[in-house]
């Protein structure tokens, strides 16, 4: 039997033929795989949580951040924390919940305990330690070396020497401002998290989800029952939206593309099905849109929806709904994928319950989307085991371009252009 070799250049760009090509064994390689967990997951900025999750002084959650249990919480005085959610004693994780809200936390294998800004806080018999056990620090619960956050989003960093979060992002930083400025009240995490696992490498899911070239097909169900709940205008819209669709590259990996397309959108794009109330209503909300922050940053949140990749594993979708989602490689060709729902702090319960039907209908494990991109997936993962044979992934869709399209692949050789450059270009 033939065994793969990783070829030496796993990105390669053609720009003067039109090509642009990926090796499968990017996608398959143990080694890539541990080359990823250290070059990116250990260096770049990744989400943690909404500031939404805790609201109030002494709540906390528990999260695995790549393959990190970590606690992220606010303290008495209601400062936000990152901590490690180890015990500095045996290992044990102090924090065994999902969530909740707590002045301390304590080991449940020996009772060590720590404050929640996690100081050391046990107390002992006399005698067990020296009385300045502890003062130096060192059985503290340990801090994630950077923890930053940007209009809501918290993030963490595993490397002290990183750039700051605000140089990371870059220019993605004007599309998060777009999603918290859906409301002047603010932001939040509604309907609970889903959790669901995905037979295939994680990239898979970064490509599929800026993937406009797929949509037509793969989704062809949901574009029909569109059809059938609001009309002849999809068919038009749904033609359009390659067209209409523009991709915003910043140039390190995080990439957004933006269009028009048929769905309604809770925010202040109204469909048929809707009814005049419907209608009425998403009209009020334009007009406090515009009040607030002007006509054309008004029509830019209410009327366009935009598929977001905040490198190298943040997804956010803002389009019939807003959907937030990270996702972790297991291994090479198994993912753990987390996902929220985001809506504004004062929606009232008509366009929630919009916003949630639109959700589950369409980006929910069970919805229309979901099932098919997790089929789509997997299928490519499998065929993957062909890789000796048939080694390489095309990625060159509209190269030729001067502007590509929505159902071009510019927004992946983004995305591709910055995974060579963190994880092949380094001394």
């Amino acid at each position: 039997m033939a065994t793969m070799t990783i070829p030496k250049k796993l990105v390669v760009e053609d720009a003067a033929n039109g090509t642009f090509k990926v090796a499968r064994s990017a996608f398959t390689s143990q080694e890539i795989f541990e080359r990823e967990r250290d070059l990116l997951f250990g260096k770049c900025w990744l989400f943690l949580g909404h500031e939404s999750e805790l609201p109030n002084p002494n709540d906390f959650l528990t999260r695995t951040v790549a393959g990190k249990p970590l606690i992220f919480n606010r303290d008495r005085k209601g400062e936000f924390h990152a901590l490690f959610n180890s015990c500095p004693h045996r290992g044990a994780q102090v924090a065994r919940e999902a969530c909740g809200n707590a002045l301390a936390f304590k080991c449940f294998y020996h009772g060590w305990a720590f404050n929640n800004n996690g100081k050391y806080a046990t107390r002992s018999p006399e005698g067990c330690y020296p009385k300045d056990f502890g003062a130096d620090g060192h059985v503290d619960l340990a801090r994630v070396p950077q923890l930053a956050s940007y209009a809501g989003f918290w993030f963490v960093n595993f490397d002290a020497d990183a750039p700051s979060l605000d140089t990371y992002l870059g220019g993605a930083k004007a599309f998060l401002d777009l999603v918290s400025q859906h409301s002047g009240a603010g932001m939040e995490f509604t309907g609970g998290v889903q959790h669901y696992s995905i037979r295939a490498n994680w990239k898979l899911l970064v490509e599929n989800s800026i993937d406009g070239y797929h949509a037509s097909e793969t989704h062809s169900t949901y574009f029909q029952y569109l059809m059938g709940s609001i009309g002849s205008v999809v068919a038009k819209q749904a033609a359009d939206m390659a067209d209409t669709t523009r991709v915003h590259d910043f140039c390190n990996g995080s990439v957004v593309i933006e269009g028009v397309a048929p769905w309604g959108r809770p925010i202040a794009r109204p469909i048929p099905a809707w009814g005049e109330q419907g209608k009425r209503d998403c009209e009020a909300l334009i007009d406090e849109l515009r009040e607030r922050l002007g006509e054309e940053r008004a029509l830019q949140i209410a009327t366009r929806d935009r598929n977001m990749v905040v490198f190298p594993n943040l997804v956010i979708n803002d389009i019939m709904a807003i959907t937030v989602r990270t996702f972790y490689p297991v291994s090479p060709d198994l993912m753990y994928v987390t996902s929220w729902a985001l809506a504004p702090k004062d929606e009232d319960t008509v366009f929630r319950k919009r916003r949630l039907d639109n959700f589950l209908e369409f980006l929910g494990p069970g919805g229309f989307a979901t099932p098919d991109d997790v089929e789509a997936l997997e299928s490519a993962q499998r065929g993957y085991a062909n890789e000796d044979f048939a080694g390489w992934n095309d990625i060159s869709r509209g190269m030729t371009k001067e502007r590509p399209a929505g159902d071009d692949e510019e927004q992946m050789r983004c995305f591709w252009r910055e995974w060579s450059r963190r994880m092949e270009n380094v001394k």
